[in-house]
This record gives C-alpha cells, sequence and structure tokens, in this order.
C-alpha cells in the first residue's frame, strides 16, 4: 500500500526520506480542545495504525497537542516504526487550557489565546529532548518551529534548532506559521525543509508563502486543508465537482491541494477510521484541468 500511495499522490523527499505527500495530521488524537485524552482512545491507536497500513509515511505532531498526549498515542500505536515513516514534531507553543470551552451558550473556541509561543533557546531544547523521550526516537527527522515567538530573536530560536541538528538529535528543520522574510532569515541560519501554514480553498492568505516554497523546493505543509466554508454550499463549485466524481467536498478540497503545487503536502487529522480512510481515497481522484482552474478561481 505504501507504494501505491506515494505513486499516486507523488512523493517529496525530508531527511533523507521520500514521502507521499499525503499525510497525517495528528491533533485531532486528543480531548476537546486539544486537551488531555481522547474519549477514545482506542480508536486513536487504530487510526495510526491504520494510516501506516494505507501507505501514509509522513504523521505530523506537536509537544502541544494534548498537550503530549498525540505524541504518546503515535508511540503506543506504531513504534518501532517502520523505515519508511517520517514522524514530525513541533515545539514553540505551549498550552494554558483548552483550545475550545463549555459554555452556556454552547462551545466557544479561545484561539490563540490558548497556545502561548515560548522561542527561547533553553526551552526549545527541553522540548526536542522531552520528545524525544516520549515519541522512543534517538532523532527527530522533522523537527518544527510551532511558531516565531516575538519576544525572541528569530535567529536564537532557528539557531538552537541548528544546534540540534549539529548534534545529531533532528535531521530536518521546518517552520510553521510565517511570513516569506522570515523564511529567507531563517535559511541565512539553517536549511529549511518544510513550511506549515494554514491554508486551504477559502483561506489563500499564505499563497505567497506557497509560491515562495514552490520556488525554492521547500515542503509546503497546510494546516486545517480541508475547510471549504460557502464553496460547499449545494450547487456551489465543491458540491458539483464532488457530484461529478462521487466523492466528498473534503476530498474534493485535498485533491485541489494536491494539484495546486508539487511541493504540497497536506495533512488531513482525524480521530476515527472511517474518516480517515475516506482523506486518503482522496489519492484516487483525478480533477480536469478545468476544474482545478475552477476551484482556484472560486474566491
Amino acid at each position: 500500500m505504501t507504494a501505491s500511495l506515494a505513486h499516486a499522490t507523488g512523493s517529496f523527499e525530508i531527511a533523507g526520506k521520500k514521502v507521499g505527500r499525503l499525510g497525517f495530521g495528528a491533533m485531532r488524537l486528543t480531548g476537546l480542545g486539544v486537551w488531555g485524552e481522547p474519549d477514545d482512545r482506542e480508536e486513536c491507536l487504530r487510526v495510526v495504525r491504520r494510516a501506516v497500513e494505507l501507505g501514509v509515511q509522513l504523521i505530523d505532531t506537536a509537544d502541544s497537542y494534548g498537550p503530549h498526549i498525540s505524541e504518546e498515542i503515535i508511540r503506543e500505536a506504531i513504534h518501532p516504526y517502520p523505515d519508511d515513516v517520517l514522524i514530525a514534531t513541533k515545539a514553540g507553543l505551549t498550552r494554558n487550557g483548552p483550545d475550545v470551552i463549555e459554555t452556556d451558550q454552547g462551545p466557544v473556541r479561545r484561539g490563540p489565546a490558548a497556545w502561548p509561543p515560548v522561542g527561547r533557546p533553553e526551552y526549545l531544547r527541553q522540548q526536542a529532548e522531552m520528545s524525544l523521550r516520549r515519541l522512543g526516537l534517538d532523532h527527530i527527522d522533522l523537527f518544527q518551529l510551532h511558531r516565531v515567538d516575538p519576544k525572541v530573536p528569530l535567529e536564537d530560536q532557528v539557531g538552537e534548532l541548528r544546534a540540534l541538528q549539529d548534534e545529531g538529535k533532528i535531521v530536518a528543520i521546518g517552520l510553521s506559521q510565517v511570513a516569506v522574510d522570515q523564511i529567507e532569515q531563517a535559511r541565512r541560519i539553517a536549511d529549511i525543509a518544510t513550511v506549515q501554514n494554514r491554508y486551504n480553498l477559502t483561506d489563500r492568505g499564505s499563497a505567497d508563502v506557497l509560491d515562495h516554497c514552490t520556488r525554492h523546493g521547500i515542503g509546503f505543509i497546510p494546516w486545517a486543508p480541508v475547510a471549504a466554508g460557502r464553496l460547499t454550499r449545494p450547487g456551489g463549485p465543491v458540491d458539483r465537482i464532488a457530484s461529478a466524481h462521487g466523492a466528498t467536498p473534503s476530498q474534493v478540497a485535498l485533491a485541489w491541494l494536491l494539484a495546486h503545487s508539487e511541493t504540497t503536502l497536506p495533512i488531513p487529522g482525524t480521530s476515527k477510521v472511517a474518516h480517515l480512510e475516506d482523506n486518503v481515497a482522496t489519492a484516487q481522484l483525478r480533477l480536469s484541468g478545468e476544474e482545478i482552474a475552477e476551484l482556484t478561481d472560486a474566491v
């Protein structure tokens, strides 16, 4: 299955490993608000194992998911890791509670308030060491700066990741939610393998970053990849294209990302096996040039 998925989506090399471009985002292997244990830990374990069975080679997590829960579940599910599976994790965001809280008016998302950035070099080093322990690794293939801490010089943050790389504790360095000038500033200090920014059919605020990554051969990992919002309304472009292919709107959104650039590596996430299988089935969906253009213009 691994070879067929990589063949279907194309591959991208990170840390010396060629991985299929459709990955798995492990943020949802947690409780409500990305906080604490998931409702069904056994199902989450099955999700990770099934992802590997289906040929997923890139599994993306972070120390702040849970916190720690996502990394622990990944280790429990598939350690020792298959040689062709790349585990990517991140540090640089801390947690002060759940991202979503229940109120009398229903769930309320706290957003960035629940994820304070901390980029002090000693903190990033500590978190890399703890991720190594939780994941059961002697090195991390892809270690990403989860957010740039505005209180710490970027060169100090990336410089510490470069030091960890020089020590053999991490192989490749990535960034998350950055601008083009920050990528270039970081590249003066270390090779940057990937950038992970929010990007999808309806949120293209990082289009310049994607273009920059494409030009320079940097992997672009779009988070929140299946969001399509108003484009999924009945009779809208996503709805019509999905109906024509017997596909779901999420599959169309993912297929558009895969077709958009050869450097994109979408990482749809879920805590349910059935949803995972639907996402992975996107690899078989082929959009026509006209459909890709229609979706690209539908903003």
